[in-house]
């Protein structure tokens, strides 16, 4: 199992994630689940700020894989600090990474996983080029 993430990312965004109750499952730590949850709600806000808002109608992002890496547990309660990475940029694709640390131990990486996202053009139901003001942005 790779716990590592790669050494040539570019930090892109960070935001602070409170994990609640609900969050738990029966073992008494965060669901399995909710750590790619982290990951989409840290994306969806870099994207908003990127000016890339949601729109079925037009182009834009989509998940092709995910992965998470589970290193230790996150319990309740507590806030979780997504950091958000780029890595590879390919013409229709560029790859996304995160790690998860609790906020009263920033030092300690809980999980850390990523993502390839790529560029459609919804209605036409196929992948485009990166728009260059979002590569711009990505470099």
């Amino acid at each position: 199992m790779k716990l590592d993430l790669p050494t040539d990312l570019r930090r892109v965004h960070s935001m602070v994630i409170p994990m609640r109750w609900g969050d738990m499952d029966a073992m008494g730590h965060i669901n399995n689940t909710l750590y790619f949850r982290y990951m989409e709600i840290a994306r969806l806000q870099w994207f908003g700020e990127l000016g890339v808002p949601a729109n079925p109608q037009g182009m834009g992002p989509v998940i092709a894989n995910a992965f998470a890496n589970f290193i230790r547990q996150l319990e309740y309660p507590g806030d979780v600090i997504v950091y958000t990475y780029v890595g590879a940029i390919g013409r229709a694709s560029f790859d996304t990474y995160h790690d998860m640390r609790r906020s009263d131990q920033p030092d300690l990486v809980c999980a850390n996983g990523g993502a390839t996202v790529v560029w459609v053009d919804f209605p036409a139901q196929r992948s485009v080029p990166v728009p260059e003001s979002v590569r711009q942005r990505l470099v």
